[in-house]
């Protein structure tokens, strides 16, 4: 009987540190999702490794608004239509992503997802919080993610787990700025000779 109530006594010990780990993890990520989300907008550098190689570039964000530039491509998002520009081809592609694609473009789109199906635990790391999200549901394109987050709860390093393996963005320059609307969306007369691909 004794070592039944001991038992019982470990499990409700360890549920009860992996619900305030949970809660701690999601308080960090929603300091640095309000961080992330200022009203008037940011922008930022980064550099996105993994299976294909390297690629750096600039990002603009604004809510759930992004617009990304890399040597190959420019990306606007305006909440619901994006438009992906290739340079070399001079081509846009035109079409409507679920929030985990946004994942692979839009380094702060772990702001939209971490609320929903990821079980979530954070450890402190000198003066940098590391958050860890694991999917629920395995079949989802996003299955794991790790968040480091400096004092300042801003993100500086994404990494992520999908079908294809782990992939990191690392972050820096992050400043607010006040950005208008037009920033997200693609403007065809700055691009006459690009042809239009609608994927919608």
């Amino acid at each position: 009987m004794k070592k039944i109530y001991l038992i019982s006594l470990l499990m409700l010990t360890c549920i009860t540190l992996g619900a305030q780990n949970n809660s701690q993890a999601k308080q960090i990520l929603d300091k640095a999702a309000a961080v992330v989300g200022y009203k008037g907008g940011a922008t930022a550098s980064f550099t996105m490794s993994g299976k294909y190689g390297e690629v750096s570039g600039t990002i603009s964000i604004k809510g759930n608004k992004f617009m990304a530039q890399t040597p190959q491509l420019i990306i606007w998002y305006d909440g619901k239509t994006q438009w992906a520009y290739n340079r070399q081809a001079d081509e846009v592609n035109v079409s409507e992503p679920t929030a985990e694609q946004q994942q692979s473009l839009n380094p702060y789109a772990f702001i939209n997802l971490y609320k929903n199906g990821f079980n979530m635990s954070s450890q402190k790391i000198a003066t940098n919080y590391r958050v860890h999200l694991k999917a629920q549901n395995q079949k989802r394109e996003i299955k794991e993610m790790y968040i480091t987050i400096n004092r300042n709860y801003q993100p500086t390093e994404i990494k992520i787990r999908n079908a294809k393996g782990w992939s990191t963005i690392k972050v820096k320059n992050f400043q607010k700025k006040n950005l208008g609307n037009d920033t997200f969306r693609f403007n065809a007369k700055k691009y006459p000779q690009a042809e239009v691909i609608d994927l919608r």
